[in-house]
C-alpha cells in the first residue's frame, strides 16, 4: 500500500509538472505571438504616416533608448510608441504616435453612436501638427489659404494638401447639394474653420488652430456636452450619409464617428483615413505587413524598404 501510495505521488507529481511546463510553452507562445502582432501593426502605422505626410517625414529610425521614431524634415523626431500605460485620458492628453493610430476609423457606416471612449481621431500628436502645419499662430497664419465654400470664402491650412482637399470635398457637395437639396439644412452656412483656441476644458490647441478642420451648420443636438447620447442618436439617424463619404474620400474623419461626438466637425487627417483603406482588418501574419497596399507603386514600395531596413 505504500508503495501504492508512493507512486500515486510521483504520477501525480509529473502530471502536474508536465501541465505547468505546457502552460508555460502556451503562455511563451501566445507572448511571441503578440509580439509580432505588434510589429506588423507598428510597420503598418509607420507605413500609413509616410503616406499620409510625404513631404514632411523623411524616415524612421530606432533610437539609443530602443525606442521607434519617425523622422521629420526639421530633423525633430516623434516617437511612435513611448511604452508609456496610460488612460484613455491619458492617451488625449499625451498621446504617441502608436496611441494616435490605435482605435481603428471605420469607413462603414454606423447606426449607432460609437461605444464609450471609442473615439479614432480624438487622439492627436502635437508635435507631429507643429511640424506638419505650424508651430505657433503665426506660423500657421502664414501657412492658411482662401478656400471657397458654401457662397463664402474660408481659410485652412495649405501644407500637406488639406485646403486642396477641402476645396474638393465643398466642391462635391455643392454638386450634390443641387441635385439633392434636403442636404442644405446640414451644410450651409459653414460654421468655421481656423480659429486659434483651446478645446473647451482643456489647455490643448483644437484642431481648429491648426487650420486642419472645419465645422459645417451648426445643430444644437450635434455636441455630446450639449445633449444626452438619446438626442445625439437622433440627430445621428437623420444626418447625410453622402456628405460624410465625401469628407472621407478626401481624407477627413467624421466627429460623428466618435463616442464623444462632434457631429457637425471634419477633420483632416489622412493617416487615419488610410489606415482604415488598407489596414482594417488583424494582421494575416503569414503575408507581408504590407499586404493590402499597392507595393506596384514607386512611392509605396520605398517607404516599405525604409521601414524594413530599419526595423528588420
Amino acid at each position: 500500500m505504500k508503495k501504492l501510495i508512493v507512486g500515486i505521488i510521483i504520477l501525480s507529481l509529473l502530471f502536474t509538472g508536465g501541465c505547468i511546463e505546457k502552460q508555460a510553452l502556451e503562455n511563451r507562445a501566445g507572448e511571441e505571438l503578440k509580439t509580432k502582432e505588434y510589429e506588423v501593426t507598428m510597420k503598418r502605422d509607420l507605413l500609413c504616416l509616410m503616406m499620409a505626410y510625404p513631404q514632411d517625414i523623411t524616415g524612421v529610425e530606432v533610437g539609443k533608448d530602443s525606442l521607434v521614431y519617425v523622422v521629420m524634415k526639421s530633423g525633430k523626431r516623434i516617437v511612435y510608441d513611448d511604452k508609456k500605460t496610460k488612460s484613455f485620458d491619458g492617451k488625449l492628453n499625451n498621446a504617441d504616435l502608436q496611441d494616435m493610430l490605435e482605435q481603428l476609423y471605420p469607413l462603414t457606416d454606423i447606426q449607432t453612436l460609437m461605444d464609450e471612449n471609442n473615439d479614432p481621431g480624438r487622439a492627436r500628436v502635437y508635435g507631429l501638427l507643429k511640424e506638419v502645419y505650424g508651430g505657433t499662430k503665426e506660423q500657421i497664419e502664414k501657412n492658411l489659404k482662401s478656400v471657397f465654400a458654401g457662397g463664402k470664402n474660408v481659410v485652412f491650412n495649405k501644407n500637406n494638401g488639406a485646403s486642396t482637399a477641402l476645396a474638393g470635398a465643398m466642391k462635391e457637395i455643392a454638386a450634390l447639394a443641387q441635385r439633392k437639396p434636403s442636404i442644405y439644412p446640414f451644410v450651409y452656412p459653414v460654421n468655421g474653420t481656423y480659429n486659434y483656441r483651446v478645446i473647451a476644458g482643456t489647455n490643448q490647441l483644437s484642431p481648429h488652430a491648426f487650420g486642419t478642420a472645419i465645422d459645417l451648420k451648426r445643430d444644437n443636438r450635434d455636441y455630446w456636452k450639449w445633449v444626452s447620447r438619446e438626442e445625439g442618436q437622433k440627430r445621428l439617424d437623420m444626418y447625410p450619409r453622402e456628405v460624410v463619404k465625401i469628407f472621407e474620400n478626401h481624407g477627413f474623419v467624421w466627429g460623428g464617428k466618435w463616442s464623444h461626438f462632434d457631429i457637425l466637425h471634419y477633420e483632416y487627417r489622412p493617416e487615419l483615413i488610410l489606415k482604415a483603406k488598407y489596414f482594417s482588418e488583424p494582421p494575416n501574419l503569414q503575408n507581408p505587413w504590407y499586404d493590402g497596399v499597392d507595393y506596384t507603386d514607386d512611392r509605396i514600395k520605398g517607404y516599405i524598404e525604409v521601414i524594413e531596413r530599419v526595423l528588420k
